[in-house]
């Protein structure tokens, strides 16, 4: 009685683990890949300055955004958009989150998934911002979101603080690009 008692203690552990429900599979029978996160690489105050002073060949567009900051959010899905039409017109685009770095793989990559964004995306990784605030533009006190249009000369030729108006931006960018 004292060896059945085992066995059948593992008999039942082993028949019980057969049924313990498989990983979803897809039609091909192979189990469905979660969805791939996005890279957010961290940015300084030092390789902000290279991203801007780089000899550029195409205007540049710059978002400085957060996941807790509604307008942000709210603008996103404009950006996007901008960000799928013009790439192929001669504007690079990137997006600087000012989340909390520990957020760097978690919920940044997640929204921008959720917002099917593509564009390259940084996070700001410095204990003061305030350098990286004055490099960008010294009439930015710091505000999300803020949007800012670079020539390719690397001069501000449109910002705006708060959620932009997509028209608003999307004329800007056109007299950089030649229109659409």
């Amino acid at each position: 009685m004292r060896v059945t008692r085992p066995l059948v203690l593992v008999s039942l552990c082993i028949l019980l683990a057969s049924f313990a429900t498989p990983a979803q599979k897809n039609k091909g029978g192979a189990a469905k890949p979660s969805a791939t996160l996005p890279v957010v690489s961290p940015i300084n105050t030092e390789a902000l300055k290279g991203l801007l002073s780089e000899g550029r060949q195409r205007p540049l567009l710059i978002n400085f955004w957060a996941t807790w900051c509604d307008p942000c959010r709210e603008e996103f899905p404009d950006l996007v958009k901008i960000d799928s039409d013009y790439k192929s017109q001669s504007l690079d685009f990137v997006t600087v989150s000012l989340d909390d770095f520990s957020d760097i793989k978690t919920s940044v990559p997640k929204f921008l998934v959720s917002m099917k964004a593509t564009m390259p995306a940084y996070l700001l990784n410095v204990s003061d911002p305030e350098p990286a605030i004055n490099l960008v533009d010294k009439t930015w006190q710091g505000n999300l979101p803020a949007t800012f249009l670079f020539n390719s000369k690397g001069e501000v030729v449109y910002r705006h603080f708060g959620r932009v108006d997509a028209t608003e931006l999307r004329a800007e960018i056109d007299k950089l690009v030649g229109g659409k």
